[in-house]
């Protein structure tokens, strides 16, 4: 263990993190094979169920039967080597088998769940000739598919096709039947996932290809919750490498876990990786449980009792909010609770963890960190550190994460706020804009490939990373308005009345490049602004003061993130009214 005072400075250099890992996770090797051979190497056993959806155990055997004829049916449908195939499913088992069944031939799975315009955009940059979709598309979406596209042929997929849908929960029924619109005929060129098999099944041609680790298999465009969509490729080797690492995870000697994946679209990385390949490959029974609302997670959470839940702060908002699990349900089925997606305060921390305590629950609720970009994880809760303030636990061990000065290669020192950076393995192979991967993929002077993440934060001696904000946001006369710390300036001072708060930070409409703070607030019942807003401007530096508090019946959602973006371009909308009116315009009479 390297002493303190034989540290370079550089976190990079003396990667104090290691301290927390025993030697075997430090110099573990990531195997180098497919997704299909790391899953088979990993199988407890062909005749134990692998997947559990909605009342039906779906074997070891049952995923790897199915690679065949599923691939064989891509080649039927005129997919090989290179090509990106478009599949907008939920979790079910179907998107699992076409994953494997995708890299078998040398394709590459193309997600998207944006727009229907966006989704049509990606298709057509693909150039792909069909697509997988669920049979309750809307018949204008299929002709719009069709015209804009030049598919050949659109793969319905029954949701219920590996369940019982009589079985269902009502809730769960109910959800699923709302997105079913009027019935109608489907043109020729729609055909069934029975169609698609027996295609598979009559296939002669050969669908071997040479393994290639590096080749492009998942594509997934980011959300545009915080600024454009971009399309982000990882392969094999970039999927196994965060994987692999992330093994132990919920994990237990004793007996054999679950691990429950609700409603998360298969769109994100960090879905597919880490929620689905992960669990899959480490000995836990997925739960697979995609069409259940978001507003019924405390339901499921309730019905399945899973030992890993893949959570998100909505999620957590969602079970202490509905007040449906009553006040002596028992959470110590819990193996492990982790936050991910976006940034959580200290108010949500406090909240959260107190509510943990009062189930039963002793374990400690933490936070982590990633993006698309980097595979999903880039950190784990390993340290005694206090968890709060932007702490998202240590850099994976066969990661690097450090601090760079921002817009350079100059690294920071302990303490020192730039943008983080991280190196090693996961690190997608790029976006499909050659000169976006060039500004976030950059080859350092280490030789290494270090993702510049456009994430701030600092990294303690201790190699803990904190973050703090997207971006730098300067604010006219002085100060940058980083939305974590200023939130947790008001979640520390303990207001009487304030449940929740967040910022939103726009642009300044009378300074170009810089910022001004709104600050959003859900008020505790009987309470309010009068009660809040003098205390709230006491706690906060002068530079951090917003322009205006607002108040909410609660946080709104969008992407499954708080929704900043939706609510900043009704700000900038609001002034530009307002300018509008000074201005002498949108006034009867004038």
């Amino acid at each position: 263990m390297m002493n303190t005072k034989d540290y370079t400075g550089k976190p990079s250099v003396d990667r104090p993190w290691r301290k927390y890992y025993p030697d075997e996770m430090l110099n573990m090797e990531i195997p180098e094979c497919t997704v299909l051979e790391y899953l088979k190497q990993n199988c407890p056993g062909n005749d134990i169920p692998a997947l559990h959806f909605y009342g039906q155990n779906i074997t070891w055997d049952t995923i790897f039967q199915m690679v065949e004829p599923i691939a064989k049916g891509l080649k039927a449908l005129g997919f090989g080597e290179g090509d990106q195939i478009p599949v907008f499913l939920r979790a079910t088992p179907e998107f699992i088998y076409l994953l494997l069944a995708i890299e078998k031939i040398g394709a590459s799975m193309l997600c998207r769940d944006n727009t229907l315009e966006e989704n049509i955009e990606a298709v057509q940059n693909a150039g792909a000739k069909v697509i997988f979709v669920h049979d309750y598309l809307k018949e204008s979406e299929v002709e719009r598919y069709l015209s804009e596209c030049g598919l050949e042929k659109i793969v319905f997929i029954d949701p219920c096709y590996s369940c019982v849908r009589e079985d269902l929960p009502d809730y769960i029924k109910n959800n699923l039947e709302n997105d079913y619109h009027l019935s109608y005929t489907p043109p020729a060129q729609v055909i069934d996932w029975d169609t698609f098999i027996e295609m598979g099944k009559d296939c002669e041609d050969s669908i071997e290809v040479p393994a290639d680790i590096n080749r492009p298999l998942f594509r997934a465009y980011t959300s545009g919750s915080t600024g454009p969509s971009k399309q982000v490729i990882h392969s094999a080797k970039t999927i196994i490498g965060i994987v692999h690492q992330m093994n132990f995870y919920g994990g237990s000697s004793e007996f054999r876990p679950t691990w429950l994946l609700t409603c998360l679209p298969t769109a994100l990385v960090a879905v597919v990786v880490s929620g689905i390949i992960m669990p899959l490959s480490s000995n836990k029974l997925l739960i697979l449980d995609p069409f259940c609302d978001p507003d019924d997670v405390d339901l499921e959470f309730m019905r399945y009792r899973p030992n890993s839940w893949v959570m998100i702060p909505m999620f957590v908002e969602t079970l202490m909010r509905n007040g449906r699990i009553p006040d002596d349900y028992d959470m110590s089925h819990l193996l492990a609770a982790g936050v991910g997606c976006e940034a959580f305060n200290n108010n949500q921390m406090k909240r959260g963890q107190k509510f943990l305590k009062d189930h039963n629950c002793d374990i400690r609720l933490n936070t982590g960190y990633g993006s698309s970009e980097a595979g999903s994880n880039m950190t784990l809760p390993m340290t005694p550190h206090r968890m709060g303030d932007g702490n998202v636990g240590i850099p994976m061990p066969l990661n690097t994460i450090s601090i760079f000065k921002v817009g350079t290669q100059e690294e920071c020192g302990y303490y020192e706020i730039g943008e983080i950076c991280k190196a090693g393995p996961g690190n997608m192979l790029g976006y499909d804009d050659p000169e976006e991967t060039a500004r976030t993929l950059q080859r350092h002077q280490d030789g290494q490939i270090w993702l510049h993440t456009g994430d701030f934060g600092y990294m303690n001696e201790d190699g803990v990373l904190y973050t703090l904000t997207r971006g730098f946001s300067p604010r006219y006369g002085g100060g940058d308005l980083a939305v974590l710390p200023m939130e947790n300036r008001i979640a520390d001072a303990e207001i009487e009345g304030i449940d929740d708060e967040f910022f939103v930070v726009v642009p300044d409409p009378e300074h170009e490049g810089y910022f001004l703070p709104y600050l959003y607030v859900v008020l505790e019942e009987g309470y309010s602004m009068e009660d809040v807003e003098e205390p709230i401007r006491e706690c906060l530096e002068s530079f951090m003061e917003p322009v205006q508090i607002i108040e909410l019946p609660e946080r709104p959602f969008f992407h499954f993130k708080t929704n900043r973006i939706g609510l900043s371009q009704t700000l900038i909308m609001a002034r530009f009214d307002q300018n509008e009116k000074k201005d002498g315009k949108n006034i009867v009479g004038k």
